[in-house]
């Protein structure tokens, strides 16, 4: 069976951005008119499926996040993917909304409110609170989330994993920590795989209590904060700490504060997403970049073109700050 031809395909044909191939197939505004028809015709030429493009059909799309994200803590990474897909929204005419969920919730009640023709949920969602989304038979893309079977964009998070424990490797630091507040999430687990292949690469081998999840306190903040007071405790405690995300690096900062462990002196800390707190933080905290609002208009991207692509990984970039030394 062949394999459908993707805008992408078309993009690459071309060499232009995606952005420019949607517009022409949508007949919108802001294209020579030579650069629109010799799209048009390499889309035909390549036997593009004209009826995947189903922007007309859609006029609102919901944006949907867990509750157990707290959503005062996750704004500063998922409003500006939600600003990302907001922009997307605005060029095709699309109204956005947001739900935030859980699992005892009458979800689809709550869903049919806001009468959406699409969904996107981001972050992590329960299967079981995914499946009751599914049964709505709405067009569904995921964020920051993987599911077999529906079409996702995710950070390169084992990349980004890598990255980091491999920048902490550089730095001369040898006994590295992973913190996370769970392994139940895809992209926490995907980062956790990156740390272990860059400590194998280096040859290097943790103690089991290196690897740090926070126990399950309905406070979050408060179990990472206990979860690295058990690292700093230990009897040979760790040198360098790959925190999950920011918001938990920046938790490691005010333990360390408290504690009068130094960073990066004492301590080496590296975070993940590159929220605004990150560069403001004392020291500058080292982190893995995500093109968060990029998350976002591709997620719509894929909803839109009714695209099945199982994964597409946007790349991520180390961010090097005081925090972890260099």
């Amino acid at each position: 069976m062949t394999k459908p031809i993707r805008i992408r395909d078309i993009a690459e044909a071309c060499g232009v951005s995606v952005g420019a191939v949607s517009r022409a197939l949508k007949g919108q505004p802001g294209l020579r008119e030579d650069t629109r028809l010799r799209i048009i015709s390499v889309a035909q030429q390549r036997g593009y499926d004209f009826s995947r493009l189903r922007a007309d059909k859609i006029k609102r799309v919901l944006f949907l996040l867990h509750r157990q994200h707290n959503i005062s803590r996750a704004l500063p990474f998922y409003s500006q993917l939600l600003l990302g897909i907001e922009d997307g929204c605005r060029e095709n005419g699309i109204a956005l909304s947001f739900l935030s969920v859980g699992p005892g919730d009458a979800v689809s009640e709550q869903v049919l409110l806001h009468q959406p023709d699409a969904l996107i949920c981001a972050g992590f969602f329960e299967p079981e609170l995914l499946g009751l989304l599914q049964q709505m038979k709405l067009p569904l893309v995921l964020v920051d989330l993987w599911a077999p079977g529906l079409p996702c964009v995710n950070p390169d998070n084992t990349q980004g994993g890598y990255l980091a424990t491999q920048h902490l490797i550089a730095q001369g630091r040898s006994r590295i920590a992973f913190l996370a507040s769970t392994l139940a999430h895809y992209s926490i687990r995907q980062r956790e795989k990156g740390y272990r292949q860059a400590l194998y690469e280096a040859r290097l081998l943790m103690p089991p209590e290196y690897e740090a999840i926070a126990p399950p306190l309905l406070d979050t903040e408060q179990s990472l904060v206990e979860a690295v007071n058990e690292l700093l405790s230990l009897p040979e405690p760790p040198d360098a700490i790959f925190a999950y995300n920011d918001a938990a690096a920046l938790v490691v900062q005010r333990v360390c504060a408290q504690q009068g462990i130094r960073i990066p002196e004492d301590l080496a800390l590296v975070g993940f997403d590159d929220i605004d707190a990150a560069a403001w933080s004392h020291p500058p905290l080292t982190t893995i970049a995500v093109d968060k609002q990029q998350l976002g208009r591709e997620a719509l991207r894929l909803l839109l073109e009714e695209n099945q692509e199982e994964n597409l990984l946007l790349p991520v970039q180390l961010v090097v700050r005081g925090s972890s030394g260099k």
